[in-house]
């Protein structure tokens, strides 16, 4: 994977992984990550990836 530098505000933080993951799920809503690609961002297995997504409302079936 490729090392991105992205500016957020000083408030999320606290909640860089948390970022990272919502991040990580829209971007895989959208199509442009798969779900092993996603939750390798995450630096999760795809066995616990799946809750990711459902924590933002992203339907990771029928994507």
């Amino acid at each position: 994977m490729t090392t991105m530098t992205l500016q957020v505000p000083d408030s999320l933080e606290k909640e860089h992984q948390e970022t990272v993951r919502f991040i990580a799920a829209k971007l895989y809503e959208a199509g442009k990550l798969s779900f092993g690609q996603a939750a390798e961002m995450c630096d999760m297995s795809k066995w616990d990836f799946p809750a990711v997504p459902a924590q933002f409302d992203v339907n990771y079936i029928s994507v």
